[in-house]
């Protein structure tokens, strides 16, 4: 006869740890694979997923290949992405140096101005660009009245390389700067008591030590360049030249019909496949990085480098940089905002108007979109930053058997590009029981985008959670405290710094987002960034100037507010 009592006492209670870690781990998988499982399934499908007789294919791999101009299009793709890498690399490393090792004047400041391109979106930046240097841009108007002619033309592969490639400098230039400003000085010491002079030092010595920041963030500048969609789709559009990116956004919704769904599921495949194979590259060139390391244990400071008569012309170069690059687009945007037209023939303040202003605040769509992208952002940014960490924590420190498949998995979606994610979730709501329900909300938009940028925060909490001591773990584990309760009661307010900055870099990024909602988005979850993207197809340059800097005006707002306030470290 059984004993009720023994029964009882054998009965083992539920470990809630055990249950976190599956669930995130199941979790994790179901998010990140949503996007992709549909748009393979849809590339090898007949008719379009939700159609219950599609039938499987592989016609739209080869209508993919007879698709007329189609070499073209992977070419405009690789030659417009090796242009940005090549341009950002070299104006970014440059100014990476000058900056940080150099008594350059003013490099403070101009050091702080130069990342201002990193807050907004690629959206916001072509539209400047557009603005200043298009064919009837204020630049260019000023140029063919004063100069005869303007020397540049942004309607082609290299004028749209020439863009992106100088856009993106800013990114080679933050992570350049953080190797050279912590090289070890004691080398070039060694080098200089060799007989070398400071230049020669610093460029056999110091300039080889950052070759692992300028090899990740050449892949990264090269991946970014063939994901954009903005840039090719601003000055490529008019005049008919398209990439990989702007034939997805034509094929999957402006096509004249129907969007091709097969086609355009074929060359995600392709492109996705493309973008993983670029960041595994990224890996297996970062591997022999630990050869690169000079700064071990004991606390050291680079040496600021004279540039003697050289020092004025050096500012020069950085100013006339930031100022034809930065300051010129920024201003041109919020100089459009204000005025009816933009042009260097008539004085800006005889044309002053707030009419695109009103335009604006006077539509409900419009203001719907200002609402809808602050919405998006402060809470899609605090239940990302809650999710990520605690993958992090599952990952890093536990005991779960699958963490290490778990962070990989966590980090896949650095290989996703927004346009393929956005189709990926589009595919997948019209496609899975139930998910019906989100198509068109900003609940979609939120789930999208957190996937997108898992990445972006486990980056800013794992360096943290590596630096605290494990022994804490333990200590609290010997006093009877599961797991949760160890991570929440201690590990978390120890990275209240990082999740602060998790939090701060999920805002920008998803504030600024525009790509992955093209697909997504429905009247009545417009964001800025897709409002903008009508309105410059429609050719109303007006409220899009505005909207550009209200989008403008915010970020800056809350970056200020995030550093001073909530100590967040951003972009470093």
């Amino acid at each position: 006869m059984t004993d009720i009592s023994d029964t009882g006492a054998s009965r083992q209670p539920i470990d809630r740890s055990r249950l976190i870690f599956w669930g995130v781990a199941a979790l994790t998988t179901v998010l990140v694979a949503g996007p992709i499982v549909p748009i393979v399934i849809q590339a090898f499908l007949d008719k379009p997923l939700y159609d219950s007789s599609a039938g499987l294919t592989l016609g739209n791999f080869t209508r993919l290949a007879s698709e007329p101009g189609m070499a073209r299009v992977f070419f405009n793709t690789l030659y417009f992405g090796l242009l940005t890498m090549v341009l950002a690399q070299v104006f970014g490393a440059v100014m990476a140096v000058l900056v940080g090792r150099t008594n350059l004047p003013g490099r403070s400041w101009m050091g702080e101005v130069f990342i201002w391109p990193l807050f907004v979106s690629n959206l916001v930046i072509a539209f400047g660009w557009f603005t200043m240097y298009g064919p009837s841009g204020f630049m260019t108007l000023a140029a063919k009245t004063y100069l005869g002619a303007a020397p540049w033309n942004l309607y082609t592969v290299t004028g749209m390389g020439i863009v992106a490639g100088l856009s993106q400098a800013p990114l080679t230039y933050l992570m350049c700067l953080a190797a050279v400003t912590k090289a070890d000085p004691q080398l070039e010491d060694a080098a200089r008591s060799a007989g070398a002079g400071p230049f020669h030092a610093l460029w056999s010595v110091t300039i080889p030590m950052i070759r692992p920041a300028v090899i990740y963030s050449a892949v990264l500048n090269f991946v970014v360049g063939i994901e954009m969609l903005a840039i090719p789709l601003l000055f490529g559009g008019p005049s008919g030249i398209q990439t990989v990116t702007t034939f997805l956004y034509d094929k999957g919704i402006n096509a004249a019909v129907r969007p091709e769904y097969g086609i355009v599921g074929a060359a995600a495949i392709l492109l996705l496949i493309l973008v993983a194979l670029l960041v595994w590259l990224q890996g297996y060139l970062m591997q022999a990085s630990g050869r690169f390391v000079t700064v071990r244990g004991k606390a050291s400071r680079p040496s600021i480098l004279d540039l003697g008569k050289w020092r004025w012309p050096a500012f020069a170069f950085v100013f006339a940089f930031i100022f034809f690059t930065i300051l010129s687009v920024f201003g041109g945007i919020f100089m459009r905002s204000a005025v009816t037209f933009l042009t260097p023939l008539i004085p800006f303040w005889k044309v002053l108007t707030t009419a695109n202003f009103d335009l604006v605040f006077e539509s409900s769509t419009y203001v719907r979109s200002i609402v809808n992208s602050v919405l998006v952002s402060t809470i899609g940014a605090a239940i990302g930053t809650f999710f990520i960490c605690v993958i992090a924590l599952v990952a890093r420190r536990s005991e779960f058997r699958y963490r290490r498949p778990l962070e990989y998995v966590a980090l896949f979606p650095r290989s996703l590009p927004g346009i393929i994610a956005g189709l990926g979730f589009f595919y997948a709501v019209i496609w899975l029981p139930g998910a019906d329900m989100i198509r068109g909300t900003i609940l979609v938009l939120i789930i999208a985008f957190m996937v997108r940028y898992i990445p972006v925060g486990f980056g800013a909490i794992a360096p943290a959670l590596a630096q605290i001591g494990e022994e804490l773990d333990r200590g609290s584990r010997i006093s009877g405290a599961d797991w949760w309760t160890t991570v929440t009661r201690i590990i978390m307010p120890i990275l209240k710094p990082a999740l602060f900055s998790c939090y701060a870099l999920l805002f920008i990024h998803f504030f600024k987002e525009y790509v992955t909602a093209a697909f997504l988005y429905q009247p009545g979850s417009e964001i800025i960034g897709t409002t903008m993207l009508q309105l410059v197809a429609q050719g109303d340059n007006g409220p899009v100037s505005a909207l550009a800097t209200i989008q403008v005006i915010i970020t800056a707002l809350f970056v200020i507010i995030a550093r001073r306030l909530l100590g967040a470290k951003i972009y470093g």
